[in-house]
């Protein structure tokens, strides 16, 4: 074609190649069967031997080139390689005009090399093929006036006028033929395109570190990448496409792609995969749908895409993040606090050695105190950090509840008798729990600090108890009869640097919470009632809800109520 884009081994061009191989013999087989019809029928004039020979010598021709022309066309530009196609078809219809004695006309068969020059060729081969075709007919218009030397106008408009045709016949069926390869081209370009996006969306999802799955509305995964197939469980690995419905731990997936179908809404949920034997997968689950029946296409068919993320590894990292802004933090009060309150502190105590003047020696002495106040401060602000880096350091460890709260509270409760009272109700003195014995002994003194603040001073102001639910759920409670909180300061509680007083540097509540979390508890606030020796008395408790584990221990032998 023109500008020589045509791909000879494309398979439509192909396809009209053979096309136009396979017309070449039929007119060669219906010209040979004409001549011998002629000859049936005794017109001897019409079918002389030279063109029963040049029908098939053409036969031959044509059946030759079917067979070894049939794989690809010839180059589309001008050149010999059209000479056993286009170049036989003009000498033999000459021939044939030239040896016929009748009233046969072969001219119309010059259309067939036209239209392969037209359609398979350049726009030159074209336009070279047709005005080679047209001199041929204004040469045969004069040899026909030669002949019988009679009127030869209308014989050279005849010609001229087939001429006319066969060349506006050429440009139409060349630029009909230029527009398919144009359409060809692009057909390829997108079908290349399709193919680079593919392979790289293949690619990036093979690699991803979260999972992805693909889910149509009968619930077959038609594709899951390495990641999606390892937080569905090693044990439950399958070829694709499997069904999700198949494994009674991926029910919460079966559930949230239902909804996305019936919904035809993005959806967001966390859930857990239980299998037995394994422990739970908690995941955070994202889907969307490939189409709707809003969509342009209705006929497309709708598939749930799904992204998975593992809510450990999510934990970890915002728990990183943390730790580092933390000791960003951390360095910044060692360096810009500490450094120059220890200067103060200093200087304050040699000038406090050269005062005589009472009111001089308060004045030091305030500073002396709020000096100690800041160094507090910053020291549970470096304190922060250090906790950080425990979380992240500590194994797992399984202790007996009961014991460990004892002894906590009897240690703490040491420190000053009289003050530090009382009521201590243990009643899970079967069960263990997983966390860390350290973390626990500073989760139970901060909250016991917490509450010394606020208590009375009845024997039952405070109460600590352990206790197992109807449930199986293993909670640490304290309680004191401390007045309600405000609401603006019950939002906050476990924030970091909140508190409600200006001496607190509002920390410890904190650092609770994230004692907790590492370990798999949590920690609540509510406002709840007790019943004491003064009656139905309302406080504040702090309950801590741990994660509950299978192992159990022999019964203890404390008290299950303790009063100090």
């Amino acid at each position: 074609m023109s500008d020589g884009r045509l791909h000879t081994t494309d398979a439509p061009f192909v396809r009209l190649w053979r096309g136009f191989l396979t017309g070449r013999v039929m007119i060669a087989v219906a010209l040979l069967v004409l001549q011998l019809l002629g000859l049936a029928f005794n017109q001897a004039q019409a079918s002389t031997p030279a063109v029963m020979a040049v029908c098939a010598a053409y036969l031959f021709a044509a059946v030759l080139l079917r067979i070894l022309g049939r794989h690809a066309p010839p180059s589309p530009g001008t050149g010999p390689q059209w000479l056993p196609s286009i170049g036989v078809d003009i000498v033999v219809v000459c021939a044939l005009q030239l040896l016929q004695s009748g009233a046969m006309n072969y001219t119309p068969l010059f259309g067939l090399p036209i239209l392969m020059a037209a359609v398979l060729g350049t726009l030159t081969l074209a336009l070279g093929t047709t005005a080679a075709v047209t001199l041929l007919l204004l040469v045969w218009a004069w040899w026909s006036g030669v002949q019988s030397q009679g009127e030869d106008t209308q014989r050279y408009l005849q010609s001229a006028l087939t001429g006319t045709g066969y060349f506006v016949v050429t440009y139409l069926v060349h630029q009909l033929s230029a527009r398919l390869v144009g359409e060809q081209e692009v057909a390829e370009r997108s079908r290349m395109a399709a193919q680079v996006q593919t392979q790289v969306s293949s690619l990036v999802i093979e690699h991803l570190s979260d999972g992805v799955l693909v889910v149509d509305e009968n619930d077959t995964v038609r594709m899951a990448n390495p990641a999606a197939q390892g937080l569905l469980g090693d044990s439950q690995r399958a070829e694709l496409p499997f069904s999700l419905g198949r494994c009674e731990g991926w029910q919460p997936l079966v559930t949230l792609a239902h909804r996305t179908f019936d919904q035809e809404q993005p959806q967001t949920a966390d859930v857990a995969l239980l299998h037995p034997g394994e422990s739970p997968m908690g995941l955070h689950v994202r889907t969307w749908l490939t189409s709707t029946p809003s969509d342009q296409d209705s006929r497309a068919e709708r598939l749930c895409v799904m992204f998975l993320h593992d809510l450990r590894e999510m934990e970890a990292r915002l728990r990183t993040e943390k730790l580092a802004a933390m000791g960003r933090m951390s360095a910044a009060v060692a360096h810009e606090i500490r450094n120059p309150l220890a200067a103060i502190v200093q200087a304050n105590a040699l000038l406090e050695e050269d005062l005589q003047d009472p009111g001089q020696k308060r004045l030091a002495q305030m500073v002396q105190q709020n000096a100690d106040r800041l160094a507090r401060i910053a020291e549970e602000v470096l304190d922060i950090a250090r906790v950080q880096h425990q979380i992240s350091q500590a194994p797992g460890v399984t202790l007996a509840l009961d014991a460990t709260v004892a002894q906590v509270w009897s240690d703490w409760s040491s420190q000053d008798p009289v003050r530090r009272r009382a009521q201590l109700l243990l009643e899970a003195s079967i069960v263990h729990v997983e966390f860390d014995p350290e973390h626990l002994r500073r989760v139970l003194v901060n909250l016991l600090d917490n509450a010394l603040r606020y208590m009375g001073h009845e024997e039952d102001s405070l109460t600590v108890q352990t206790r197992t639910s109807a449930t199986g759920q293993i909670t640490l409670q304290v309680w004191s009869d401390g007045a309600p909180m405000d609401k603006s300061v019950e939002r906050h509680l476990f924030e970091p640097f909140f508190s409600s007083e200006s001496r607190s540097s509002g920390l410890g509540l904190y650092i609770c919470r994230e004692l907790c979390q590492r370990h798999g508890a949590s920690i609540s606030y509510q406002r709840t009632t007790r019943a004491t020796a003064r009656g139905v008395i309302g406080g504040n408790a702090f309950t801590v809800a741990f994660r509950r584990t299978t192992r159990a221990i022999e019964p203890a032998t404390l008290f299950d109520s303790i009063v100090i």
